[in-house]
């Protein structure tokens, strides 16, 4: 399988990124016209999430038409643009394939509901009494995870909206029908996948009620997880094309076989365990303060743990489904600049594939909404009414959705100081952040050489002029500092010590006899001394410190 080590990923989000058209929603000759900016910004691949033909119910994520676009993204002759475009500036297309569910308006649904046999079978019903669930499962939406429907007189699974009706992968016509979708892209000079949820395609044979969970240890990694996407890669010819999965509850085990190159299986997975270090009891919907020292120790397990295992890390903070990480682990006012630097160059330097995510690389912030008439997630509009109807106040469930919705990452990508942040001339089907600044944009930052987005550049041409960084092994420095983060990168005789303080006061972090003399290789402090020196290096508030042997 091909090493995707020096490559880097973009993440756009069609729908938010750039609208052309002038009807407030994100389209794909938007794209095109910024594909200047990100030949620019030095990126490989441009991962978009869903356009094809849905309901969006779940913003694309429900897909009713796998070979078709969505009129409202454009039309496939501006797809196959986008690709030959791309490909002409040096940058690889990758299309999200949403592949454990469909929209409940997908044709293979609606036949399923009309009765025929065949296209029940591509689902998973369950005969049953309506007045009993089949299992106690519950959606990661909220609610219960299975729908009765009443002409059928059966249950089908959702493991998501009761518009995702999950796929039955059991079926041989199913698996083959998911590798024609890939086949057919492919042919379009697609050279990319990113893999939604695609852990989770294998459910068990027998369902049983979970009584500690939500029933989803019952189906992440299921039994024949690993078999399904060896056939997929294998029967579509992908194995040396960039793969990634996107692993929900999975463990490290699992993992290191979904990537390890001998597997065949994928290029790189995403996990989400280190997002998850602000969960109060492992609770999305309940806020803490960051745990860093979990933080630290999970990145610690995962990085040294797929690199013993030979699997490979897809490396990331932010995406659709987070909120904005300068919010989240960072300082939003007074070291904006200083904590998003900080927080990229901490996840670039790693083992692993890096991905950017639109807005990250110029410090993009939360949503901040005062109003709940502002969300357009299904998932937090769910959960507002689950909040409110546990008892929590208005402004209690407004506080959590600030901080844990989707729609954090969804609002308008901010490219000028102009209406609309220059996303679009008309109103956007969600609204800008309410913390908009001027400077937090492509056009301000362009002309700062010490802005966010020249460091993301400079991260992103380090990692292919060192391979120290692309191919080089990682090991973890003990600080005996919570708020530091400390590693070194090693590769021959090449080593990279990298140092970042996560906190907004300043920390020391006492210096080894080897590293004496290590010159800077990068740095968020413009100040900072060229070598390292002497027993100790004291970090400022959220200062990043890198030195290579000199």
């Amino acid at each position: 399988m091909t090493d995707f080590n020096h490559k880097t990923v973009y993440q756009i989000y069609p729908k938010s990124f750039c609208d052309k058209n002038g009807d407030g929603f994100g389209d794909i000759r938007g794209v095109i016209e910024k594909l200047d900016y990100l030949q620019e910004l030095g990126v490989d691949y441009l991962w978009l999430t869903p356009f094809f033909i849905s309901p969006q119910r779940d913003n694309g994520y429900d897909v009713a038409d796998y070979r078709n676009i969505d009129p409202k993204f454009g039309t496939m002759e501006d797809v196959e643009e986008l690709i030959a475009q791309s490909a002409h500036r040096g940058m690889g297309i990758m299309l999200d394939m949403v592949f454990n569910h469909t929209s409940t308006e997908h044709e293979w649904f609606r036949k399923a509901l009309a009765g025929e046999k065949k296209y029940q079978d591509y689902y998973i019903f369950k005969e049953g009494d309506p007045d009993k669930f089949p299992t106690n499962w519950q959606s990661k939406f909220g609610g219960p995870a299975w729908e009765y429907v009443p002409n059928l007189k059966k249950w089908y699974l959702h493991l998501f909206d009761v518009t995702q009706a999950d796929l039955n992968w059991d079926n041989p016509e199913v698996r083959e029908e998911l590798k024609e979708i890939i086949r057919f892209w492919k042919e379009k000079g697609v050279k990319g996948f990113r893999f939604d949820v695609v852990n989770l395609i294998s459910k068990p044979e027998k369902m049983e009620d979970d009584w500690i969970g939500d029933g989803r240890r019952f189906y992440s990694d299921g039994p024949h997880v690993h078999e399904y996407l060896k056939e997929l890669v294998r029967d579509t010819g992908i194995e040396d094309m960039v793969t990634v999965g996107e692993m929900s509850s999975t463990s490290l085990e699992h993992c290191i076989r979904y990537s390890a190159p001998e597997e065949k299986e994928l290029s790189m997975c995403f996990n989400f365990h280190h997002l998850k270090v602000d969960y109060k009891d492992g609770n999305k919907w309940a806020l803490m303060e960051p745990d860093y020292e979990k933080l630290k120790e999970l990145f610690g397990t995962w990085q040294m743990g797929m690199q013993e295992g030979n699997g490979w890390n897809a490396v990331f903070w932010c995406n659709h489904d987070q909120p904005r990480i300068v919010s989240r682990f960072g300082d939003e006012d007074r070291y904006w600049k200083e904590s998003a630097k900080m927080l990229a160059g901490m996840i670039h330097l790693m083992r692993g594939t890096p991905y950017i995510y639109q807005g990250e690389e110029i410090g993009m912030l939360n949503a901040h909404y005062s109003s709940v008439h502002q969300y357009r997630d299904v998932e937090s509009l769910n959960y507002y009414e689950i909040l409110r109807e546990e008892g929590k106040t208005e402004a209690e469930a407004l506080e959590i959705l600030a901080a844990r919705s989707r729609d954090n990452g969804r609002t308008p990508m901010q490219w000028a100081n102009t209406e609309n942040g220059g996303f679009s001339q008309e109103e956007p089907w969600i609204p800008l952040s309410e913390k908009y600044r001027p400077e937090i944009t492509v056009e301000t930052q362009l002309l700062d050489e010490d802005s966010i987005l020249n460091f993301y550049k400079k991260l992103i041409h380090l990692r292919k002029q060192l391979p120290v960084i692309s191919e080089g092994r990682i090991e973890f420095i003990k600080t005996g500092q919570t708020k530091i983060m400390a590693y070194k990168r090693w590769y021959g005789d090449d080593i990279l010590v990298v140092f970042c303080n996560m906190d907004s006061s300043k920390q020391s972090i006492m210096l080894d006899e080897d590293w004496q003399g290590y010159q800077k290789v990068l740095g968020n402090y413009g100040d900072a001394p060229e070598r390292l020196t002497g027993e100790k290096y004291e970090l400022r508030p959220y200062e990043i410190f890198v030195a290579e042997k000199a």
